[in-house]
């Protein structure tokens, strides 16, 4: 008694085309994970330098494969962080990937950064301030929910 088996071609397997692996990431999770590896990789970011106009280009060259959107998703986390912003409102030049001078830095950028720094930390203050009043409040409610239950809530 003799069993056949179909030829490795024409398993169901190797007939249908291969497929991607999904990544059901969102790009923004894509692009921290890039950022990571980034700082991981190049010091630059990791001391959160200011960073030469045009580092997408050196990336993507440096980086084969890399992909642009979550590069540039990556890139935007960077250089909106406000560690980021208040090493460019004191520095005077940029770096490339190797930590080497790559240009100035205007004072219209020092201002830039100086402006949104000082934005960051109002809306950060407001928000603490809302938060802290929420809790005094709910506090209150607390505290007054209890003193009703306690006049009310006696049963005689």
């Amino acid at each position: 008694m003799t069993t056949s088996t179909p030829a490795p071609e024409t398993t169901p397997e190797a007939c249908s085309p291969p497929t991607k692996p999904t990544d059901k990431r969102l790009p923004g999770q894509n692009a921290r994970q890039l950022l990571k590896d980034l700082q991981e990789k190049f010091p630059v970011f990791r001391d959160s330098q200011p960073l030469a106009i045009g580092i997408d280009k050196q990336l993507m060259a440096r980086l084969p494969g890399l992909e642009r959107k979550p590069l540039r998703i990556a890139l935007g986390i960077h250089t909106h962080s406000l560690r980021y912003l208040k090493a460019s409102e004191k520095a005077a030049t940029r770096v490339d990937l190797d930590g080497q001078p790559a240009g100035e830095i205007t004072s219209e950028q020092r201002q830039h950064a100086s402006e949104l720094v000082k934005e960051r930390l109002k809306k950060q203050a407001e928000q603490r301030k809302m938060q802290r009043e929420a809790e005094t409040q709910a506090r209150q409610y607390a505290a007054k929910l209890g003193q009703l239950v306690e006049k009310f809530g006696r049963s005689t």
